[in-house]
């Protein structure tokens, strides 16, 4: 299996958060209650089997060597489950999986697998907690089951389970897991695909459970925009229609409508004169581990339309040294002079700031060299070393300094 095929599988067959266009109609959040409690165990025949398959499948997830193991960014992660969960929340596990991507899938066991691209995109714990809440809600209404044997009345089932059981191979022998592993298991939620009708019910539950733990209701449709119009860029940038491509929303056009739907319902729940609870620097620090790694990852992609959104998204809570310096490595990928001059440009910006990153200061010295200015190129180049002496271009860059 080639790895476009994997990205493709992971993105559009997964039961990936906000992702089905929108519902007929919207549903308010008051109507809707959640179908199980602490504690729930199937009972019906069919149901028992799937939790079956499902333990099998998580045991494969938990196994992953795409996982990242930050035992106090998972402990946190897990207890953003605590608070926006709802009463089945203590049997809700989370995986973040290293996979620069946005998406989010629920199993119908209660455990779900975050893509550590999602966490990327998000500006504040309020944002996380929204897409939590809303596959959270998935579970809450049964939405898998229901979707389930809606599928198995419709086409035969079976082939596809015993795919389930055989890639759950963690449970009885050795994990080989990698991103074709992963893409698999984002297949087996091809059978958990949810209607338009179920997205709509764990939007409007989702909006609730947030507005109940504290945080801004309007943080959900706040995610929901922010995907669309990034969609837009890296389609712009690459001159293609928004609805091609790998892309979270390569099945599903982005809805304007749907985006409509988790406004009003904010509005509904959003109480005139309260101080809601954004947690901005409750998720930065929590990120920050792992915050380098994950530009990275995404810069990797390849996408620059995409890339540039995010960053300067990301800046609109304040630009500092970090987000200055991928600004500059977003352009520096690019072809063409304005772009490496955009890229010179944004690497001084972020060496001003105390939080930028060595490399700002490698990059910022060979951009002065290049322009001329050597005694100026030598001296970042020298503040590059003393931040990262045992960089691997180390080396080279001591020799660009003696020349």
């Amino acid at each position: 299996m080639s790895l476009d095929f994997s990205r493709r599988a992971m993105l559009a067959g997964g039961a990936a958060a906000l992702v089905a266009g929108p519902a007929s109609a919207r549903i308010s959040p008051a109507s809707l209650k959640p179908l199980i409690g602490p504690g729930y165990r199937p009972v019906d025949t069919d149901e028992k089997g799937l939790w079956q398959q499902m333990e099998r499948v998580e045991e494969e997830v938990a196994g992953s060597n795409l996982l990242i193991r930050d035992p106090a960014l998972n402990r946190y992660l897990q207890g953003l489950i605590g608070k926006v969960g709802g009463p089945a929340a203590k049997d809700m596990r989370i995986y973040l999986a290293r996979v620069p991507e946005f998406n989010a899938m629920m199993f119908p066991t209660g455990f779900t697998v975050f893509f550590s691209g999602l966490l990327l995109r998000m500006r504040d714990e309020a944002q996380l907690a929204g897409v939590i809440a809303h596959e959270s809600s998935h579970f809450l209404l049964r939405h898998q089951i229901r979707s389930w044997r809606d599928t198995k009345r419709k086409s035969n089932i079976l082939t596809a389970l015993s795919m389930a059981a055989g890639i759950a191979g963690g449970a009885t022998g050795t994990y080989t897991g990698d991103l074709v592993r992963l893409a698999e298991l984002g297949t087996i939620l091809t059978l958990f695909r949810y209607s338009r009708q179920l997205e709509a019910e764990a939007d409007a539950m989702g909006v609730k459970l947030i507005a109940e733990a504290g945080y801004a209701p309007l943080s959900m449709s706040e995610t929901w925009d922010q995907l669309i119009t990034e969609l837009e860029w890296s389609a712009k940038e690459r001159r293609k229609r928004v609805d091609r491509g790998y892309s979270l929303f390569a099945t599903h056009p982005a809805p304007r409508a749907r985006l409509d739907d988790l406004r009003i319902s904010a509005r509904e729940l959003t109480v005139a004169g309260r101080s809601y609870d954004r947690g901005r620097e409750r998720y930065l620090q929590a990120l920050q581990p792992i915050r380098q790694t994950l530009f990275d990852d995404q810069v990797k992609l390849n996408d620059p339309g995409a890339s540039q959104y995010i960053v300067e998204t990301l800046a609109k809570d304040g630009w500092n040294g970090t987000l200055l310096f991928y600004r500059g490595e977003v352009h520096r990928l690019r072809n063409g002079v304005a772009y490496q001059q955009a890229a010179a440009q944004s690497y001084a910006q972020a060496v001003t700031y105390p939080d930028a990153p060595a490399d700002a200061w490698r990059w910022h010295g060979v951009m002065l060299m290049k322009q001329g200015r050597a005694s100026e190129g030598r001296t970042a180049l020298q503040r590059y070393l003393a931040m990262a002496p045992n960089a691997p271009d180390a080396p080279f860059v001591r020799q660009m300094i003696q020349s």
